[in-house]
């Protein structure tokens, strides 16, 4: 057994604290366009329609190749396709600095950053952390996903400063310091696919889970759907993969809509560049609270209900965003941190486990790879069609709406997709036995 798996601490926690540190750069560098697109925007005097479609550009290319996201990690496993990552994303950082027309700021800061970042963020992490916890999957991903919000209130206002001192292309070349200095040699030694590759169990459980006299894992309540040996024909066959991939596409167009033009918009109502600033990192900071929070409840009382909890964080959040013009004071600029924080950000604690507790077996990474063509193409479309509606009515008030609606429509998604009704969390099993596990399967 590795040195590592030898400590007195379960290895899965350690594999949660490296993606926690990961996260909290990797998920940034691709973030920190907020705070590019307004230099950028007076550097070059490109639309806005044009220049954020480099956000927009970047997830739908890189969604192209999400779905072998999965396949490439079960053959590869996490240190290699992490590390890959990072150094895509790094030489994206580095050779934005050399950009003179949109489609070299679209290949750099878009498809190369994206791409890179897509295999350690979210979606690969929703892809490994799940395997090594069962009782607290939803706290284990609530707790690594919150790296993004300490990274965000410690880099986003160090880089505004070396905006302001130094220029965009100088806050880009140190974000790729970052990565490969700090992120990238944690990925080369820490992760593991499953805790089975070290001799250990979910949870950390000294023995394997119980099963029932079925053949079951105590908290499995279709134990027909169950039995599957899910392949990504079979998931495309039923209506469950479609509500999920309905739920994403909608969650994550709010998500990354008001990322990118948040700080533009907050600017163009008289707010300092230092308050959009932070803003923009106290939302990663109040982001803990929730990834954490709704991680934790979600394995109480169920993944929907912290899904639907989000979702009616993004609409609020939206909603203040609106009413801004009319009342542009500081106090409704916390209101809408506090709702993308406290109650969005905790969508990213039942991203993974959703899909994972649905359609998990041997294929679940090819599955999970197809299903975030829909995130992939959410986050895409959300900052380019608000930067296009903006440009065409000279309002977002227009987008601001549309993302209301998304957020609406993924909730319904999310209720009739019931992961509840095929394994339950901990909280819902009765007796929760300590012993609690998924069934391993080859």
């Amino acid at each position: 057994m590795p040195a590592l798996a030898r400590l007195p601490v379960f290895y899965g926690w350690i594999i949660v604290a490296t993606a926690f540190v990961t996260m909290g750069i990797a998920v940034n560098a691709r973030v920190a366009f907020s705070l590019l697109f307004p230099p950028i925007l007076t550097e070059f005097g490109w639309s806005r329609g044009v220049t954020a479609a480099t956000f927009g550009i970047g997830f739908l290319v890189a969604t192209a190749y999400t779905p072998f996201v999965g396949f490439l990690l079960d053959r590869l496993g996490p240190r290699i396709l992490f590390p890959a990552g990072l150094a895509v994303s790094s030489a994206g950082l580095v050779l934005a600095a050399f950009v003179r027309e949109p489609w070299q700021l679209y290949a750099t800061l878009g498809v190369l950053v994206a791409a890179g970042t897509m295999a350690v963020s979210y979606i690969g992490h929703s892809l490994v952390l799940p395997h090594w916890f069962v009782r607290r999957r939803g706290l284990a991903l609530g707790i690594a996903f919150s790296g993004v919000g300490i990274g965000s209130i410690v880099l986003f206002p160090v880089l505004q400063t070396v905006i302001a001192r130094a220029g965009w292309r100088t806050a880009c070349w140190t974000l790729a310091a970052l990565l490969v200095i700090v992120v990238l040699p944690l990925n080369v030694v820490v992760p593991r696919r499953r805790p089975e590759e070290l001799g250990l169990h979910p949870d950390g459980d000294p023995a394997p889970p119980s099963l029932t006299a079925g053949g079951h894992p105590a908290n499995v309540v279709d134990p027909a759907w169950a039995s599957v040996d899910w392949t990504l024909g079979r998931a495309l066959r039923t209506t469950r993969f479609w509500w999920v991939a309905l739920a994403y596409l909608g969650a994550l167009y709010a998500w990354y809509a008001v990322q990118v033009h948040q700080t533009k918009y907050l600017l163009d109502l008289g707010f300092s560049p230092e308050l959009a600033a932070w803003a923009l990192g106290l939302v990663g900071l109040t982001g803990i609270v929730g990834q954490i929070a709704l991680g934790h409840l979600s394995d109480r009382v169920g993944r929907e209900w912290a899904w639907t909890a989000s979702a009616c964080g993004w609409m609020l959040c939206y909603g203040s965003l609106i009413a801004l013009p009319a009342y542009p004071t500081p106090w409704l600029v916390y209101v809408m941190v506090g709702a993308q924080g406290v109650l969005g950000y905790g969508l990213a604690s039942v991203f993974g486990p959703i899909p994972f507790e649905l359609f998990q077996g041997r294929h679940f990474g090819t599955i999970f790879g197809t299903l975030n063509l829909a995130s992939g193409a959410g986050a895409g479309l959300g900052p380019w069609l608000t930067g296009v509606l903006h440009d065409h009515t000279g309002s977002y008030a227009p987008a601001f709406w549309l993302a209301i609606a998304g957020s609406a429509v993924s909730v319904v998604a999310i209720w009739q997709a019931a992961p509840r009704k095929v394994r339950a969390v901990a909280g819902r099993v009765p007796g929760a036995a300590p012993a609690l596990g998924e069934a391993r399967r080859a």
